[in-house]
Order: structure tokens, then sequence, then C-alpha cells
């Protein structure tokens, strides 16, 4: 697998399969999951609400992931998942379910036939959790899932995400 760095707009990325740092009623909301949610279409909310009817009535759990088309995006998937909420005190316990979100994304986009994937930082927005540590945590779940996706993109919102991910790939 060929793992990418790069600084920009994730709904703007032309690969398979974008990954959405949703929240757990699949609503959308801000941040990454607003921006995505916006960019795809009205398409995107229905194709949620049918997900969370039918395969996920309580909700997507944290480190869980699931897809729906692109919509109006360039890729043609987007594959959902929920990141943990940072807490110092639980960070050992929450940590497996951030590396999950990657492995699972990846698992979901192996079911599609997704040869290149994008993800943001999950959780480092409103979820509060420290980039260093989700870069690190992202980048050793990535090159250690068992996966047929060819190539991994981590589209970054800023200078500092990006030196994260940079060192946590060196």
């Amino acid at each position: 697998m060929r793992l990418e760095l790069a600084l920009g707009d994730l709904t703007a990325e032309r690969v398979d399969a974008v990954v959405n740092a949703a929240n757990s009623s699949l609503a959308g909301g801000g941040g990454v999951d607003g921006a995505i949610h916006r960019a795809a279409g009205p398409e995107l909310a229905a194709a949620c609400r049918e997900l969370r009817h039918t395969d996920w009535p309580e909700g997507l759990p944290a480190g869980e992931a699931a897809a729906t088309p692109g919509f109006d995006l360039e890729a043609r998937w987007v594959i959902h998942t929920v990141g943990p909420v940072w807490s110092a005190g639980q960070a050992g316990r929450r940590r497996p379910l951030l590396a999950s979100c990657h492995t699972r994304a990846l698992a979901v986009a192996d079911s599609l036939g997704a040869r290149s994937v994008a993800f943001p930082a999950i959780s480092t927005g409103v979820y509060g959790w420290p980039v260093d540590d989700a870069a690190r945590t992202a980048v050793a779940a990535v090159r250690s899932a068992a996966t047929d996706v060819e190539l991994v993109r981590f589209v970054l919102f800023s200078d500092d995400a990006y030196d994260s991910f940079a060192a946590a790939a060196s």
C-alpha cells in the first residue's frame, strides 16, 4: 500500500472513497462531517437515514464503519466512521477504537472494491484527540491493516496536522 499526505479539502479528493469523521447518528454536523454532507448534496442525508433505519438503528458505534454512495463528491463512496472522544484518563482504552476507525474503514473499502481511500484526521476536531497521538495511531493502524486498498491518503486541515502525520509516517 502507498501512503500519501496532503494538505487540503477532503471533499475534493479524486479517490474511490473518502472517510467521513461522522457522529453516531449519521445526521451530519460540523467539521469534516458537515463539509462532506454539504458537498455530497441532500441525497447523502437520505442515504444516512436509510443506514440508520436498516443497519444501525441504535447509531453507528465508535470504531465501526459503514458506506454510502458519494453522490455529488468526486469520490464514488463515503465511508462513515465514528471516532472516540478524547479523555486523558481513558486514552489507553479509547485508542483501540481510534485505530478501529481506520481498519474498519479499510475493510469496508475492500468490500466495495475501492482501491484508493482518503482519510481525515479522525477525532482531532471537536472530539479533542491530540493530533500527534491521533497521527501515530492512524498511521500504525493503516500500515497494519490487511487490505487490498492500494493508496491511502491522509488529507489534513492544517500545517500542524500535516507535520504530525508526516512525523508518524516517517
